[in-house]
């Protein structure tokens, strides 16, 4: 009797699952070698050890530094030392990252690998210009080159077909906030109390809901998920949050592009211009850092515009806006909600109860940002010795590695950029008009809020 052959079966995963699964993976592995290598003089000292434990993984992973004249400067740190190979080996993350996505996804991975070493490749191109001396000092970060990049290249170039399977933008950006989560510790967060959560968690909603509504209804624009990544964008977190709630609408990747381009467009102009508003407003420089930390999208430009205030300033200023970053899910899950309820309403009747449908809308990667963050701010509590286990692990690596992983995904959301499709939405300026109304309207309730909390209401609490 012939045995007639059956093809195995691939495993095939949800994008979202798949990034959940490869972000926890990835922590918990960072968190194991990190405790394993855990220091034998003075494990519980801070003043040891600043920045936590030292990790072995922070030799398989770096990126290009602050160059001059030429790029070869970039291969070397602050002491000196050779970091090309641990360059080389961040690109290797990405690709390793690429793989564990497309087997788990039942892609085939050595179709994708040319691809992604391209990719990895570009993402590296980003950083190098983004480290460049005169660059960076206008901090004109990797996400605006590496978006760049891309853009050229899809719609001058255009994209090989070798090229496409690896075009895994939103899988590699919704890993790397998976793995974001373990930076965001909920002890540092109460750390401000009532006045930062009241500065983030009040006007943040209202400015999203108020900005949404006139772009729809005031403005007109056709896309009421065009209107609702960019509100996101503007009054949450930036990339973060558009890329979330643009899984929760189900809107298209020119959209999102557009939104992450406007909200790098003006960190960069934001982060230059608010501290000499700031020292000319005659500011505190408590409220002037939670002023920035409340409104400028992006956390790396936040802590630079802080710090240029002093060092309380500068914490203040990355901890609302830390504050800010926890909304994420509860945000993603709102839109989510509103969609199944009442934009998609409109197109037809919905199948199933409406929590049903949201949480088949709810983007399950958010899960396991969460997951990450209240496993890593648990342990972060225990002790001290916790928490410098924790640092080490964030700062050594996972940072770094959700910094290609970003870096990557943007990238491919260049190349996937069609700027054919935006032209009538472009023309128009309605959208650019939305995003500056927006942030006016973010600008004045947050300065309000702050001056209302830090200045007046809680100054005690947070005087240092």
């Amino acid at each position: 009797m012939n045995a007639t052959a059956i093809p195995a079966q691939r495993l095939r995963l949800h994008e979202d699952v798949v990034a959940t699964l490869i972000g926890l993976s990835i922590v918990l592995l960072a968190l194991a070698v990190t405790s394993l290598a855990r220091p034998a003089d003075e494990p519980a000292s801070r003043a040891r050890w600043p920045k936590g434990w030292p990790t072995p993984l922070a030799a398989t992973i770096d990126k290009p530094q602050t160059w001059d004249s030429s790029p070869l400067e970039a291969i070397r740190d602050k002491q000196g030392r050779n970091i090309a190979l641990p360059i080389v080996l961040g690109m290797g993350w990405v690709l390793l990252v690429a793989v564990g996505g497309a087997v788990l996804g039942g892609q085939s991975a050595a179709q994708l690998l040319p691809g992604s070493a391209a990719v990895a490749g570009l993402a590296c191109g980003a950083y190098l210009l983004a480290a460049q001396k005169l660059v960076h000092f206008y901090n004109l970060e990797y996400p605006l080159w590496a978006l760049l990049l891309g853009i050229v290249i899809g719609n001058v170039v255009g994209v090989a077909p070798w090229l496409r399977p690896a075009l895994m933008g939103e899988f590699f950006i919704k890993t790397g906030l998976v793995i974001f989560g373990a930076e965001v510790l909920f002890s540092r967060l109460l750390e401000l109390g009532l006045p930062g959560v009241l500065t983030s968690w009040v006007v943040t909603p209202i400015v999203l809901v108020v900005t949404y509504w006139c772009g729809v209804h005031v403005l007109k624009i056709p896309s009421k998920s065009l209107c609702m990544v960019i509100s996101a964008d503007m009054s949450v977190c930036g990339v973060s949050a558009a890329i979330a709630t643009g899984a929760a609408c189900r809107a298209k990747k020119e959209e999102l592009s557009l939104a992450i381009g406007l909200s790098l467009f003006f960190t960069v102009i934001m982060m230059v211009a608010m501290p000499p508003v700031i020292d000319w407003l005659g500011l505190d420089p408590i409220v002037g850092g939670a002023w920035l930390g409340g409104t400028i999208d992006a956390t790396g430009a936040v802590v630079a515009a802080g710090e240029s205030l002093g060092k309380e300033a500068g914490e203040v200023a990355a901890t609302v806006k830390m504050i800010q970053n926890s909304m994420i899910g509860v945000i993603a899950f709102a839109v989510a909600v509103y969609w199944a309820g009442w934009v998609d309403r409109e197109a037809g009747p919905r199948q199933g109860s409406l929590l049903a449908e949201a949480g088949r809308r709810f983007p399950r990667f958010i899960a396991g940002f969460l997951l990450a963050s209240l496993v890593c701010s648990w342990l972060f509590s225990l002790s001290p010795v916790n928490a410098l286990w924790i640092d080490g692990t964030t700062t050594g690596f996972t940072s770094r590695l959700r910094g290609w992983l970003f870096c990557a995904g943007f990238v491919c959301m260049g190349l996937q950029t069609n700027f054919r499709e935006l032209t009538p939405v472009l023309a128009s300026g309605r959208p650019l008009v939305l995003y500056v109304g927006g942030q006016l309207l973010n600008l004045v309730l947050t300065l309000a809020m702050a001056s209302v909390t830090f200045g007046w209401l809680f100054r005690k609490a947070v005087e240092p």
